[in-house]
């Protein structure tokens, strides 16, 4: 009877499997981005998303992932995968190769408009401080290690009364000294060196966030100079426009010659206008290639939406930026590695233990039989006493090290508060002005330009009131763009914790570490 039912059984599993299927596959969405974290016991992955189509922008989230991906990815690597939208888990996942990133971008490079995403592909791969900063981490890694490798024995040649007199005696041998390391000092140089490799990290972190914020920015300052350059062309073929009306009403009588030279000043000013529009165009692509490392990239325009510029709230992103800046991490790490050499100082004055051994053969003659003494040894076990040496400077400098971090940490979250509202200043006003702008100021003068057009039609109106409102209204909406771009410059400064400059020089790690060490150890002058 069981095995009877076995493949009804069968039949409808499959069928709910199947259905079970459709249904996740209608939730489901292909990203890409980039592994930012990887959380072995949490079996997440924190993902630096390029916009899903048909889904959310660009943006930085965790999914969950199973055990092989976990032994797969690893921090930087760039994957394809699925995503499923209501618990955030990824599937397929799969790790774009070097090669596959360049073609891609090499492919989205050579079309005719550029999106955000590629140029942030190709600033990625280009930016010399990504590898820069990839190879501190790997300098900080070999201190680390350095750091805690036993001293060397030391192996040597022993002699004593080489000669022997006239007895014809003396030692000669070797011997072996070694230096016990105690206080578990190593464990504490150890403890520092891999808080500088974290901050090494947190670093690397920040400076890529800085090339995605250089990136954005010049991106939309970029978009904005192409909308204005399309403006200023539009109000320099509508000039234009109106010279020759004008002379034609000249030649009718309609006009005066007054009327004809200021329409040909006003040609003049947007001929002008256009030529500053396009300098500004190719200026902003010469940034943005520098950026992202590409200075020899040909020319060619940008898509985006000028238009959508996000909606932020000072108290939520001063809560964010307090926990997730980069700058509020380094200084909490500043902070823990303080008080790690602060306590690598206070071992300092533990002794370490010197060992000696030594064997040699003694030719003085035995007094009893005269034969030759043969093999002696010796050993020795001495200690360094911290009388007048207790490191108790270094230890006071450390301290003062721990108390001048914490007092950082408060004078970072404080400059934070004040910078941001600063920034939330400049954004809320230009959001406003983008506002008041599209929805009131724009639509009243296009009506107005349209009405006086209407009315000049219909011999109601005269022809420089039809000028007048045409010129106000380019004029309004090169202001509209200038908010908008204003607007997008501080919402990016506020999203990427005001990090810029991403061409800036990286610091050494070695030259750093050595500028932060406090000497300390066991063999005490």
């Amino acid at each position: 009877m069981t095995t009877g039912r076995a493949p009804l059984v069968l039949v409808l599993y499959a069928i709910a499997a199947i259905a079970g299927a459709q249904e996740i596959e209608q939730g489901i969405k292909t990203l890409s981005g980039t592994v930012k974290e990887v959380d072995i016991n949490a079996k997440t992955v924190v993902v630096a998303n390029t916009p899903i189509p048909g889904g959310m922008g660009a943006m930085t989230m965790t999914y969950t992932v199973s055990d092989a991906v976990l032994s797969r990815v690893k921090p930087g690597d760039r994957i394809s995968a699925k995503a499923h939208e209501s618990d955030l888990t990824l599937y397929d996942v799969q790790i774009l190769s070097a090669d596959h990133m360049q073609d891609d971008t090499h492919q989205e490079s050579t079309t005719r408009e550029l999106s955000l995403a590629a140029l942030e592909n190709i600033a990625l791969t280009n930016n010399p401080t990504v590898a820069q900063e990839e190879a501190n981490i790997r300098v900080a890694a070999g201190l680390a290690l350095q750091a805690g490798l036993y001293p060397n024995p030391i192996a040597g040649y022993y002699g004593d009364e080489i000669r022997g007199g006239s007895t014809g005696g003396g030692q000669q041998g070797g011997f072996v000294s070694q230096t016990i390391v105690t206080g578990g000092k190593l464990r504490a140089a150890r403890r520092v060196a891999d808080l500088r490799t974290k901050e090494a990290e947190t670093t690397r972190d920040a400076q890529r966030l800085r090339i995605l914020n250089d990136v954005r920015s010049v991106f939309y300052q970029l978009l904005g100079d192409q909308q204005l350059e399309q403006v200023r062309k539009q109000l320099a073929d509508l000039a234009a426009d109106a010279v020759r009306t004008s002379r034609q009403l000249a030649n009718v009588g309609q006009a005066d010659r007054p009327d004809t030279l200021q329409a040909e000043v006003e040609e003049q000013q947007a001929i002008l206008g256009l030529h500053v529009a396009e300098q500004s165009v190719r200026a902003s692509w010469r940034i943005l290639a520098a950026v992202i490392g590409r200075p020899d990239l040909p020319q060619t325009c940008v898509a985006g939406d000028l238009e959508a510029v996000p909606e932020l709230s000072y108290d939520e992103w001063l809560g964010a930026t307090l926990r997730e800046s980069p700058d509020m991490t380094l200084a909490q790490q500043k902070v823990d590695l303080a008080a790690a050499s602060l306590s690598q100082a206070g071992r300092a004055s533990i002794p370490d233990l010197q060992l000696y051994g030594n064997l040699a053969q003694n030719n003085e003659p035995l007094d009893t039989t005269h034969k030759a003494t043969g093999l002696n040894g010796g050993v020795q076990i001495g200690v360094q006493l911290p009388i007048f040496n207790r490191n108790q400077g270094n230890v006071s400098a450390a301290r003062a090290e721990v108390e001048r971090a914490k007092e950082e940490l408060i004078r970072l979250r404080l400059q934070i508060a004040r910078d941001l509202a600063s920034q939330f200043r400049d954004y809320d006003s230009a959001r406003a002005t983008v506002q008041q702008y599209k929805n009131e100021i724009l639509p009243r003068a296009e009506l107005a330009y349209k009405l006086y057009q209407t009315n000049y039609r219909n011999m109601a109106a005269a022809y420089p009131q039809v000028l007048i409102s045409q010129r106000t209204l380019f004029q309004l909406e090169i202001e509209h763009v200038q908010a908008l771009k204003t607007a997008w410059r501080s919402a990016l400064a506020i999203r990427g914790f005001g990090l810029m400059d991403a061409l800036s020089s990286p610091a050494s790690v070695a030259d750093s570490a050595g500028a932060r060490t406090i000497p300390g150890s066991g063999n005490m002058p």
